[in-house]
């Protein structure tokens, strides 16, 4: 029996420390804070897009009013898991004191103050306008709404954020100090968005389009969300047909690609063009972008890390570069 047993053992102990590395091992928060920072902003600008016509979306008189809305988010049997705050607001002075609110949280969650707190009210404000605005959503507001929940699971704020600068001052924690928490918050955004990809390559296995390689330019000629000409491409089918073909099957193949450190930074670059592309050539820039910053969990803290540090000291060194140029200039005789 031990001869049976033991490699099993030894199989189950190989993979449950595996298992454990993958999501008890302390991470540097660097990553988290970049995605923090940019999602934060992201949440900043879509809202405030809603102000432009508040009431219009969420007032009495609204296209899609608080019992439509509500019952949007029913199912056959009249229950409903979804919930939201603004279901029960229509006058509106609170509407907009709500909203000025959630604009105070995002942009509290952008600059990295109260975190913990304001990433969880983040979440919540997102969730509540997803279920309040059925009808009027897109995948800009799905993948918002899943970066608000993963960055209140981890110290999103532990770098790069006025928490951190507070903390520095006081000397009451070491600087940005890796935490199993921000390793759990990144896994989880990383997961996800091999879900995404997978499912969304499978989708597009089943249209005839993408096999036969015209599907890029089908996407090119339509008008209604063509905000660059690219019917150019016209001319060069089998480039079309290329992109096509590695857009499927890179979709497809991201969530095994992606892990290995010799295909990452391939895999990396090609969800750079091609959501680059979508923002650029199909009018769908918030979109393409929040899906780069999405991709940024994929990004080792240490290459973050050294970025934002060599960035910062360019910076300086062109700071002291205008200073001794302004100093120079005003030392010379009149």
């Amino acid at each position: 029996m031990n001869a049976l047993t033991s490699p099993l053992r030894e199989w189950f102990q190989i993979v449950s420390g595996a298992w454990d590395r993958f999501w008890f091992t302390p991470a540097r928060p660097h990553a988290l804070a970049l995605i923090r920072i940019l999602a934060g902003a992201m949440l900043l600008y879509t809202h405030l897009v809603w102000a432009l016509d508040l009431t219009d979306f969420l007032g009495r008189d609204s296209w899609v009013n608080n019992r439509a809305a509500l019952l949007l988010a029913q199912d056959e049997a009249g229950s409903t898991y979804a919930w939201s705050y603004l279901w029960y607001f229509t006058s509106p002075t609170l509407l907009w004191l709500l909203h000025l609110a959630a604009l105070g949280v995002f942009f509290a969650l952008t600059i990295g103050l109260w975190s913990r707190t304001m990433s969880v009210l983040a979440c919540v404000i997102t969730l509540a306008y997803c279920h309040r605005l059925g009808g009027a959503l897109f995948g800009l507001d799905q993948i918002n709404a899943m970066l608000a929940m993963y960055l209140m699971l981890g110290p999103c704020g532990a770098a790069y954020s006025v928490d951190r600068w507070l903390a520095d001052r006081r000397g009451d924690a070491p600087q940005a100090a890796t935490s199993i928490g921000t390793n759990i918050a990144i896994r989880l955004i990383q997961l996800h968005m091999c879900v995404i990809y997978l499912f969304g390559g499978i989708g597009k296995m089943r249209g005839e389009l993408w096999w036969d390689g015209s599907a890029v330019w089908f996407a090119f000629a339509n008008l209604e969300y063509q905000s660059v000409n690219m019917t150019w491409l016209v001319q060069w089918r089998w480039l079309i047909a290329l992109l096509t073909h590695i857009t499927v099957f890179w979709e497809t193949f991201y969530c095994f690609l992606i892990w290995p450190k010799a295909t990452r930074p391939i895999c990396l670059a090609i969800a750079v063009g091609v959501h680059g592309g979508i923002g650029l050539c199909l009018g769908m820039p918030t979109f393409g972008i929040l899906m780069v910053i999405a991709n940024l969990a994929f990004v080792s803290p240490e290459l973050v890390q050294g970025t934002v540090t060599a960035m910062a000291r360019l910076l300086n060194y062109c700071r002291r570069g205008e200073s001794v140029k302004t100093a120079a200039t005003l030392s010379l005789p009149a």
